[in-house]
């Protein structure tokens, strides 16, 4: 293999590694966990997005300025590196909630250390995306890397329900008791999620840190430096925005619908596990089923994205998933969409696995478009520059859609109500769509 595959297939691993974050414990594992060990879904759907949202804040703050300082430093592998930590600590960490005591502030603190380490590491990745390959070929390079992601997620989840994770029985989805002797009265099966996330990550950055190099930055400055520059050269640039109208429209719109996706991911599982009653099994296989959709659609968005650019695809899965965001609220255990059903129909169930199929799908290749089309709004010469801004519009109002299903949660005492305003948030995406340009302002 040579150097320009390797840095490639470098890039692709960190999807792998930390995948298990957004699919294990946001997810399809740790999430219903917790609404299970709290005994009331709507107030665990509120301390979690209030936890996750106070998340959304830091990464909000710091992700620009940090940002800034490496673009000047040329030092994103040691940022990284920094971040990986944290995601390694944070996850781990979550072994410790067993029931008998429980401390939901103590496990949603180290939840959220690990959630902002994987959240900044994947900025600094995705900022290296443009320096892998020409233009035409990165809509199959970041397709195929979120497939690669997604495949990552569904091989940990398989492992973590048909080795760990107990269900009402105290046994695996094969009906195993958890292995390495874990109890599964203390819920230890479940718990080895952390560690698993853990141990997943650190094991398969490996190749990421052997193969991918930064390429070297002649005018580069040290870190003190940079912190110093960072901030007016900051502020100059977020002033010039709103006259860069097509690329301004784009990290506005992608700011909306990211976070309305984010908001889908985060309560998907504990939405499943308060409505419908589902089980940690039940979630699972949920969660496999929405992953495969994810990686084959991610992988043919790719070639689409590469065929007829980002901008037909993000509007595409745009459209999809806030149908999507409709159709959830209709769904409970007494009705499907208006139609009443008794209490041993599996029709719910039914509905929610497929809305999960598509929220898979949709995400997948909205994800994966989404990057490349930051590749055509930004200058040739300020690509960094630009993908920082990127992760500014992804992360500055990212407490929005976990806030808002806490607030109207609360508000309405409804875990089905409560997930009513991603709806909003996708349809604001769409609407600003229309000032963007498929090329971008630099492209004639």
């Amino acid at each position: 293999m040579d150097s320009a595959k390797k840095r490639i297939w470098g890039w692709y691993f960190f999807d792998w590694a930390s995948q298990p974050y957004n699919t294990l414990l946001l997810t399809f594992i740790f999430g219903p966990y917790v609404v299970s060990v709290v005994g009331d879904g709507t107030a665990a759907q509120s301390i979690w997005g209030y936890g996750i949202g106070v998340a959304g804040l830091v990464i909000a703050v710091l992700s620009p300025l940090l940002g800034a300082v490496a673009d000047k430093s040329g030092g994103r592998l040691a940022f990284i590196w920094l971040f990986s930590l944290l995601y390694v600590l944070g996850s781990w960490m979550l072994w410790f909630s067993a029931p008998a005591d429980f401390n939901v502030w103590s496990v949603m603190i180290w939840f959220c250390i690990g959630l902002i380490g994987m959240e900044f590491a994947t900025t600094f990745t995705n900022a290296m995306l443009p320096d892998l390959a020409p233009r035409e070929e990165l809509g199959k390079i970041s397709g195929s890397g979120w497939a690669f992601g997604y495949l990552g997620g569904i091989v940990s989840l398989v492992i973590m329900l048909l080795f760990l994770a107990e269900g009402q029985t105290g046994k695996t989805l094969i009906g195993l008791s958890p292995i390495f002797g874990l109890d599964a009265e203390a819920r230890e099966g479940t718990r080895a999620v952390g560690p698993l996330t853990a141990i997943w990550y650190a094991v398969f950055m490996i190749p990421y840190f052997l193969w991918v190099r930064e390429p070297r930055k002649p005018d580069a400055v040290s870190i003190r430096q940079a912190l110093r520059g960072a901030w007016p050269e900051l502020k100059s640039t977020l002033a010039a925005l709103p006259s860069q109208k097509s690329l301004f429209s784009y990290l506005m719109s992608s700011m909306f619908y990211r976070d309305a996706l984010n908001g889908m991911y985060t309560f998907g599982g504990i939405y499943a596990a308060g409505v419908l009653g589902w089980q940690t099994t039940q979630v699972g296989i949920f969660g496999i089923l929405a992953a495969l959709t994810g990686a084959i659609f991610a992988w043919l968005g790719g070639k689409a994205d590469s065929r007829f650019g980002p901008k037909p695809v993000i509007i595409l899965n745009v459209l999809v998933l806030t149908a999507v965001a409709a159709s959830v609220v209709m769904v409970s255990r007494e009705s499907v969409f208006g139609v009443v059903v008794g209490p041993d129909s599996a029709l719910p169930d039914i509905a929610f696995y497929v809305l999960g199929a598509l929220i898979g799908a949709g995400g997948g290749s909205l994800q994966s478009a989404s990057r490349t089309m930051m590749v055509r709004q930004a200058h040739p010469d300020r690509m960094t520059e630009a993908f920082g801004l990127y992760a500014l519009a992804g992360k500055a109002t990212s407490f929005i859609a976990p806030l808002s299903i806490a607030v109207a949660t609360d508000l309405t005492g409804s875990q089905q109500l409560g997930v009513t305003p991603l709806i909003g948030l996708f349809l604001i995406g769409l609407f600003l769509l229309v000032w963007v340009k498929p090329n971008g302002e630099q492209v004639k």
